[in-house]
């Protein structure tokens, strides 16, 4: 499981069958540090994100279930969650898009 912000959309054609009518995003990795990860990732969203907001994404078994069409899809990450809000050990917030971070207690110069 990791945290994300939707960087963009996918757009396919020819697709495996099992995922005809399925929504693709791209996902970068959310870091701690405030550096944005050079990775990327593709999930399906079957919630309806939005680019810039805060996802949560999941693999496996569990994004097969978050997909919702059980063990036969030939795709493996998925978007679980839309974030709210989520709140560090720092006290640093991190809010649904970047727009709405708070750096932590006592950080200066911090977006």
């Amino acid at each position: 499981m990791l945290v994300g912000t939707v960087v963009g959309n996918v757009w396919a054609t020819k697709k495996d069958p099992t995922l005809v009518g399925l929504r693709f995003l791209v996902v970068r990795p959310f870091t701690t540090d405030g550096r944005e990860s050079a990775e990327t990732l593709v999930a399906v969203d079957p919630l309806g994100a939005g680019i810039g907001e805060r996802v949560l994404v999941v693999f496996g078994r569990a994004a097969r279930h978050a997909i919702g069409r059980s063990h036969d899809i030939g795709f493996q990450t998925a978007i679980a969650a839309i974030i709210d809000q989520l709140e560090l050990e720092d006290g640093a917030v991190v809010g649904p898009t970047r727009e709405h971070d708070r750096p932590a207690r006592g950080a200066r110069g911090s977006s």
